[in-house]
């Protein structure tokens, strides 16, 4: 279904000119083709704020390309930023506190909070970001770096550290009309080398629908970084609800990055669900998820076809929607069983069988609905809020082995499920976010595929959001 103030030029004009109380989306900048060597060639990114991750930080911007523009008084601000400037030809520019060039652009800003200690220093943040936020361009990025406020010692240094997710929060909810998006990224202390990818991925295109998003990296599952270029190269990964909307983007993506993707739906899905294994080079699995034996059959191809499987995505689900007065039992089954049931049997019979690699990759789709409830969704919201409380507990089950574990919960997504919605109730719903616009299921798979990779390592036991930082439930 076309958005009609995205797509249509006219439409677009007629409200700006007769200054209509209407949100005129911006286009976002998305990425196009498999994961780059340099995702942000040539972006201008400022980096200020008053912290302990600037090795890295350095480190991830000059080799993806950026031009690193460093807040400092002196030049000693500059020196984690030379050698690798010199290694990656991207040398840094050093910037005065406050001073912000007239007519002077750029592309991102990198805050790194990590030594903020008292409420007074959350003044940093502003007087970092203050001076440029103007300055930001279209479809531009804001990252607040720090350390986890659950891991404080002392209460004062625990409220400075959340008070930076509140702000990037307000800041992602002030720039989103441009098409501009700001999150936040929590360290755990002997977790800075897991920085640099999920830096890399919120800084670039593909993060274009992720906003208002804390992202909390920790060093609970063991593992490494990895290469880049092709990080699903010699991977498994089954797909269930492959044969279009998110589970078929999922699919392309992944494929992209070289991964053998088995595409499973239901056995009356099996012509488009084929089809999307033909395109990619994939492979097809019809299952009904919800029967009784569907475990095991799904663990028997895994076994004997591939021997097992690196990445799950759990991604088939329903919507039965009534209002609980009027819901009658078999909407409540289909949907708890489907969206909750199915993923746990599914996931216990694997792991049973050990057919779940080392290193792999379990991720779940949840919803927006599972957080914050939804009216006539009773069925729906609680099989997403239990698919989070899933994660959340197995996370930590598996981390030993180097699996990590977590859920999306996507917002607003233009599919065939939200094209079927009354037309004011669905208009509504896609302005009920930052950036004022649905999401492509292109989107969501862009971050499913994130957190399938290797550099995704930190991440574990978390709920990421893909909404566009949605007004409901943030």
């Amino acid at each position: 279904m076309t958005d009609l103030l995205l797509e249509n030029e006219q439409a677009r004009r007629i409200i700006k000119t007769l200054g209509l109380p209407i949100p005129v989306p911006e286009r976002l900048a998305r990425a196009k083709g498999p994961y780059e060597e340099r995702p942000l060639e040539d972006k201008r990114v400022l980096v200020g704020g008053r912290g302990e991750l600037h090795d890295v930080i350095a480190q991830t911007l000059t080799k993806a390309g950026a031009n690193p523009w460093v807040v400092g008084e002196t030049d000693s601000v500059l020196q984690p930023y030379l050698a690798p400037g010199e290694a990656w030809a991207r040398p840094p520019t050093r910037m005065a506190p406050g001073d912000a060039p007239e007519g002077e652009r750029i592309d991102a800003i990198v805050f790194d909070g990590t030594r903020l200690q008292s409420p007074d220093d959350l003044r940093e943040l502003y007087d970092i970001i203050h001076p440029w936020v103007r300055r930001l361009n279209r479809s531009g990025r804001v990252i607040v770096i720090g350390r986890p406020a659950a891991d404080a010692k002392k209460a004062g240094r625990a409220a400075t550290r959340a008070g930076m997710e509140g702000f990037t929060r307000s800041v992602a909810k002030e720039i989103g009309g441009s098409g501009s998006t700001a999150n936040s990224v929590f360290v755990e202390e002997g977790a800075e080398a897991r920085l640099g990818s999920v830096l890399r991925f919120l800084l670039s295109r593909r993060s274009a629908f992720v906003s208002c998003q804390p992202f909390h990296i920790t060093k609970l599952a063991k593992g490494e970084d990895a290469p880049d270029m092709q990080p699903l190269e010699g991977k498994v990964a089954l797909v269930t609800g492959a044969a279009r909307g998110i589970g078929e983007a999922t699919a392309e993506l992944m494929a992209a990055e070289g991964a053998h993707v088995v595409c499973l739906d239901r056995p009356a899905d099996d012509g488009p669900c084929s089809e999307v294994a033909r395109r990619i080079g994939g492979s097809v699995l019809l299952v009904d998820i919800t029967d009784e034996d569907a475990p095991a059959r799904i663990a028997g191809e895994l076994r004997e076809k591939f021997g097992g499987v690196d990445i799950v995505v759990h991604n088939a689900g329903v919507t039965r929607d009534k209002t609980l007065a009027r819901m009658k039992p078999d909407a409540w089954e289909m949907a708890v069983d489907i969206n909750l049931g199915a993923v746990v049997r599914i996931t216990d019979r694997l792991l049973s069988e050990d057919l779940l690699r080392p290193g792999g990759r379990v991720i779940c789709l949840s919803s927006v609905s599972g957080i914050a409830g939804n009216r006539g969704q009773t069925n729906y919201s609680a099989s997403k809020a239990g698919i989070v409380g899933f994660v959340e507990a197995l996370a930590p089950q598996l981390a030993k082995r180097g699996i990590t574990v977590n859920a999306i919960a996507p917002g607003f997504i233009e599919t065939r499920l939200t094209s079927a919605m009354p037309v004011a109730i669905r208009e509504a719903a896609r302005r009920l976010s930052a950036v004022a616009q649905g999401g492509k299921p292109e989107d969501v798979g862009q971050t499913i595929t994130f957190l399938a990779t290797p550099g995704a390592v930190g991440l574990t036991g978390q709920t990421v959001r893909v909404c566009g930082g949605a007004l409901v439930g943030a």
